[in-house]
C-alpha cells in the first residue's frame, strides 16, 4: 500500500498505478482516471480475484460514494497490519538514513472501531449535512454515520442548515455537551436547546478541557487518554535538573489546547507551549490555569527556541517540516517526542530528525481512525552524542 492508502500496481509499459480501493495480492478490474508523466491513477471496478482480508462495508452510504472511509472494505485486523507496513516502508523510502531496532516497535494500541468519531465536518446541500465524495466537493447527504458517537450521528441525522456550506459537529462524549457551527454562521442559527455554536468541553487525560469551535482536538478522547499516558511513560527517568525532587524544562509545540502541556505541568515540568491558533491559544489558557506552563502564541517555525530538556510535537498531517525540526533540535532537548497522524511526514520528519543527530528509540502505532489509511504514530526520538 502507498502512503496515502491506494493500493500500487504496474501497467504493462512499468509505470507505478496507484490504485483506489484495491488491496494486496488481489486480481482486479480496474480503470484509469488519471495518467501522469511518471504514474497514473485507477479505482477498482471488479475484483476477479479478492483478497480474504475484503470484506463488506457495514455503512450504506460507501456504496453511494461517500469518502469519508476509505477502507471500510477491508478486515479491521488487516487495517491496522497494513498500516504498520505502510510506516516501515515510508520509513525505508523516504526515511532512508533513519533505523528502528526491532524492540522498539510495539505493537498497534488498539481503540474501538465503531462509534468513536466526536468530530465531524460536514458538508451542506439543500440545508442537508453530508459528507463528500471520494477526491471531490459533491455532497453525499447522510442521516447517520457508524463511526461517529450516537450524540454526533443523532445531530447529523435531525438538524438542519439552509444556507449553510459546511458545518462542523462536536460532542464531548463524557461530558454531554454538543456543538454544530454552521459556516456561514447565520445571527440566529436556530439550533436546540443545549446545542452550542462556540464551544464544548471534554473529559479526558484526567482533565476537563474546553474546546471552541476553532480549536483542534483529538477525535476521540480514549485516544487522549493513550496519548497522554504515552507522554507520562515516556518521560520517566528524564529529570532535566540536577535536584531528584524538581524536573526540568520542556516545550510543547504545536501545543493546542494545552493537553501535552497540562500533563507535563502537572507532573511538575515547566513548560513552554507554543501555539498559532489564537483559539487554541485561548483554550489553554483556560485550561492550563494554576499550572508552570508559559504560552506563547506563535508559528513553530517563527519562534526562536530556548533551551530545553524534552519537546513534544504534535504537527498537523504536514509534519514539523525542516524549519519546525531545527527549532526542536535548537532547544538541545534529549529526547523528542514526535505525535505524527501521517506515515509519510513522519518518514521525512524522521530522516531531518536523524540528521539533527537524533536517534528514533521507539515507535508505536496507534489505530485512533479505524476505516481510513491514517495512523496515529507515537516516536521516540533520543540525542546521540557527536
Amino acid at each position: 500500500m502507498a502512503s496515502d492508502g491506494r493500493a500500487i500496481a504496474r501497467d504493462a509499459d512499468g509505470k507505478v498505478v496507484f490504485v483506489e480501493g484495491a488491496l494486496p495480492d488481489e486480481t482486479v478490474v480496474a480503470r484509469v482516471i488519471e495518467d501522469k508523466s511518471s504514474f497514473r491513477s485507477a479505482v477498482i471496478d471488479i475484483p476477479l480475484e479478492a483478497s480474504p482480508d475484503r470484506v463488506k462495508p457495514v455503512c450504506r452510504y460507501v456504496a453511494q460514494g461517500c469518502g469519508g472511509c476509505r477502507w471500510q472494505h477491508v478486515a479491521v485486523d488487516a487495517q491496522r497490519r497494513l498500516k504498520e507496513n505502510m510506516i516501515r516502508e515510508s520509513l525505508r523510502r523516504i526515511g532512508r538514513t533513519v533505523s528502528v531496532p526491532n524492540e522498539g516497535v510495539s505493537p498497534t494500541v488498539e481503540l474501538a472501531s465503531w462509534q468513536f468519531r466526536t468530530t465531524v465536518r460536514a458538508g451542506v446541500a439543500a440545508g442537508q449535512p453530508g459528507l463528500r465524495r471520494l477526491r471531490s466537493n459533491e455532497i453525499v447527504p447522510v442521516d447517520d454515520c457508524p463511526v461517529a458517537t450516537p450524540a454526533v450521528s443523532g445531530m447529523l441525522g435531525s438538524l438542519r442548515f439552509p444556507g449553510a456550506d459546511e458545518v462542523l459537529f462536536r460532542a464531548g462524549e463524557r461530558t454531554g455537551e454538543l456543538m454544530a457551527r454552521p459556516s456561514p454562521l447565520p445571527s440566529e442559527p436556530g439550533l436546540p436547546h443545549g446545542v452550542s455554536v462556540s464551544q464544548i468541553h471534554e473529559r479526558a487525560a484526567g482533565r476537563t478541557w474546553r474546546v471552541s469551535a476553532a480549536s483542534f482536538f483529538q477525535t476521540r478522547p480514549d485516544g487522549v487518554d493513550v496519548l497522554a499516558s504515552m507522554v507520562r511513560d515516556s518521560v520517566a527517568g528524564l529529570d532535566g535538573a540536577s535536584r531528584p525532587d524538581r524536573r526540568g524544562r520542556a516545550v510543547d509545540l504545536c501545543s493546542g489546547v494545552g493537553v501535552f502541556a497540562g500533563v507535563l505541568g502537572e507532573a511538575g515540568w515547566t513548560v513552554t507551549a507554543v501555539e498559532v491558533s489564537k483559539s487554541a491559544v485561548g483554550d489553554a489558557e483556560k485550561n492550563l490555569a494554576g499550572l508552570p506552563v508559559e504560552i506563547v502564541r506563535s508559528r513553530v517555525q517563527e519562534w526562536k527556541p530556548t533551551l530545553a530538556d524534552l519537546v513534544v510535537a504534535d504537527p498537523s498531517r504536514d509534519g514539523l517540516g525542516r524549519p519546525g525540526v531545527a527549532v526542536a533540535a535548537g532547544t538541545g532537548a534529549r529526547r523528542v517526542v514526535l505525535i505524527s497522524c501521517d506515515v509519510a511526514s513522519f518518514a521525512r520528519d524522521s530522516a531531518l530528525l536523524a540528521d539533527a543527530r537524533y536517534r528514533l528509540s521507539s515507535l508505536t502505532p496507534i489505530d485512533m481512525f479505524p476505516h481510513t489509511p491514517h495512523v496515529e504514530i507515537f516516536s521516540v526520538f533520543d540525542r546521540v552524542a557527536k
